[in-house]
């Protein structure tokens, strides 16, 4: 088992900069993949980004590439999602995500234990 927890998220104006925090406690932590997905009201959950075990590979999707990075501290059980320039349409519940053996990264059902979110509000 692996126990998940997001922090950071909040208020704030478009342009501006948040940072999530995923602290992870339980099985080895440097042993999984993670990942980043979010969720509106009404719409499916959405992948964001993810990192391999090592932090040496990371993929995003189209809308954040430039604009948003996903790192980790194996040493500290962390992930972080730092996010820039910051839109309307970011706005979400945020969940970060332990990824299982199979699947492909961008594949909610490749993720075998789940965060319970963080809310983050972009205002125009």
């Amino acid at each position: 088992q692996v126990q998940l927890v997001e922090s950071g998220g909040g208020l704030v104006q478009a342009g501006g900069s948040l940072i999530l925090s995923c602290a992870a406690s339980g099985r080895t932590f440097s042993s999984y993949a993670m990942g980043w997905f979010r969720q509106t009201p009404g719409k499916e959950r959405e992948f964001v980004a993810a990192i391999s075990w090592s932090g040496g590979n990371t993929d995003y999707t189209d809308s954040v590439k430039g604009r948003f990075t996903i790192s980790r501290d194996n040493a500290k059980n962390t992930m972080y999602l730092q996010m820039n320039s910051l839109k309307p349409e970011d706005t979400a519940v945020y969940y970060c995500a332990a990824k299982g053996k199979f699947g492909l990264r961008f594949q909610q059902a490749a993720y075998d234990y789940w965060g319970q979110g963080t809310q983050v509000t972009v205002s125009s």
